[in-house]
């Protein structure tokens, strides 16, 4: 790193006190075959161990590189590593303080050093989503022509939080979530080597799987609640850290929840696609987790009322107005109250029937509208509420529905390109096997293939062919149409 007064001073602090830091901090790895997972990413060859100078690349130098992955799993790690081993200048930035003016003053300071003594830059920049179009702009030059080699870490999908040009001119490493294996061997380390705790406490089973179980994958989560146990055991003169003394440092675990990252995102996705595959306990439990995590609960609602039209529509009418209600009630009374509401919608609408059949509808009609399937309005179906119309044979022939028994009447309602269409093909889920039923029977007369009719009289919803209108007047009965319905 770049040496300053105060980084040196800080060095020299924990050499002389190793103890004054962090465990967490003191059990990062000093090389590459100490890091705990990621061995996908750390084969011979592989960028990260070219950028500590392991191998010779000859003419093809070590790329930038983008680290993605949640938190705790070892991208800053990484990049430490890669300071301590390597023979690179090696500077340090974070985009939550840092602008374009430092990263300008590290890019000529690269450029001196690369011209004057010809030695790389190594450039580590933390939480690169925070910085805006413009500030990533400004590495371009840098990158493109290797005055720095970038070593960028985020915890979101670079894809929609770094641009396409940064993108293109690095190499994208995914890095895996920790498994139970890794963590578990991590916090042996941690309990008995020398820069850890000494071994000057156990840690028996119960306690391990508990610390394991609220990690959630993330070693610097594990290794601070390693922490407060031990520290918590060794105050009240134990020598191993119980699992009630573990349960009384460690009051509850964090939960992995950012309601501006991808977390946000993919809890709100598990808790849609849950309650679309009707496993009401899933759902619940991602519901959990988002209300856990302060999450604004009207974001939640709009979120149930967008699954009741699109996974539930027509097999349950009343879904939409669950969860409509739910929002409104929501709205007023916010948490902690709103999470009974929200418990009451996610539970409604996981176990209702299940019909995505109003959402294929629609999106077929807007596939046809796209493509320019749409074609004039039957001149029948046009305005003639205004002087000229009849001339121009608009509304003439109109039959208005309510002139016939039944009150459906045979005439074109869609245009020439899409007539006889088929939009809604509705399932026989739920309340929807009533409207596949009446679908049909109304699809047939609007055919004019009406069906027999009782003794007593035409059957509801007969079409019937109305005699043609008096010459004289619109056929639509101007006197019963409103301008709405005729528009």
């Amino acid at each position: 790193m770049e040496p300053d007064l105060f980084t040196a001073a800080e060095e020299e602090r924990r050499q002389k006190d190793p103890a004054s830091s962090p465990l967490a901090v003191r059990m990062r790895p000093r090389t590459l075959d100490e890091v705990v997972g990621q061995q996908h990413l750390l084969r011979p060859g592989s960028p990260l161990r070219r950028l500590v100078g392991e191998g010779n690349g000859g003419p093809a130098g070590p790329s930038s590189v983008i680290l993605w992955g949640p938190p705790g799993i070892g991208k800053t790690t990484l990049a430490y590593v890669v300071s301590q081993a390597t023979n690179k200048r090696f500077v340090e930035l974070s985009a939550i303080t840092a602008g374009v003016k430092e990263v300008r003053a590290v890019i000529d300071g690269a450029r001196r050093a690369s011209g004057g003594y010809g030695k790389e830059t190594v450039l580590f920049l933390d939480e690169i989503h925070r910085f805006s179009k413009a500030q990533q702009d400004s590495l371009l030059p840098a990158v493109e022509n290797r005055w720095v080699t970038l070593i960028a870490a985020t915890t979101e999908n670079p894809y929609f939080s770094v641009i396409s040009p940064l993108l293109s001119r690095s190499l994208l490493l995914t890095l895996e979530p920790l498994t139970d294996d890794d963590l578990r061997g991590l916090l042996h380390r941690a309990v008995e080597e020398e820069r850890g705790l000494g071994g000057a406490v156990r840690l028996p089973e119960d306690a391990e799987a508990h610390l394991l179980r609220i990690a959630g994958g993330d070693a610097r989560r594990a290794l601070t609640a390693l922490e407060a146990g031990a520290g918590s055991a060794m105050a009240k003169g134990e020598e191993e850290v119980t699992l009630r003394t573990l349960e009384e440092a460690v009051d509850r675990a964090a939960v992995a929840y950012d309601r501006d990252g991808d977390q946000h995102y993919d809890v709100v996705s598990a808790l849609i696609k849950s309650i679309r595959g009707s496993d009401v306990d899933a759902a619940l439990h991602y519901l959990a987790r988002m209300i856990e995590a302060g999450e604004d609960p009207r974001f939640i609602a709009r979120r149930l009322m967008i699954s009741a039209s699109e996974d539930i529509g027509m097999a349950d009418p009343t879904a939409l107005q669950t969860a409509v209600a739910a929002a409104q009630a929501v709205a007023m009374i916010g948490f902690p109250e709103a999470a009974l509401t929200l418990g009451h919608a996610t539970v409604a609408l996981a176990l209702a029937p299940k019909s995505n059949a109003v959402t294929t509808a629609i999106g077929a009609a807007l596939a046809d509208v796209r493509a320019g399937k749409a074609g004039p309005v039957p001149p029948h179906l046009r305005d003639g509420h205004y002087q000229g119309a009849k001339k121009l044979g608009h509304a003439q022939g109109y039959v208005y529905p309510h002139d016939v028994p039944g009150a459906i009447a045979v005439q074109q309602y869609a245009p020439d390109a899409v007539h006889g269409k088929r939009y809604y093909e509705p399932t026989r889920y739920g309340a929807e096997a009533r409207y596949a039923d009446v679908a049909e029977r109304v699809r047939s007369r609007l055919r004019g293939e009406a069906p027999p009719r009782p003794a007593d009289g035409p059957a509801p919803g007969d079409a019937v062919r109305p005699p043609e209108p008096p010459a004289s007047k619109d056929a639509a009965g101007p006197q019963k149409e409103t301008p709405d319905a005729a528009s």
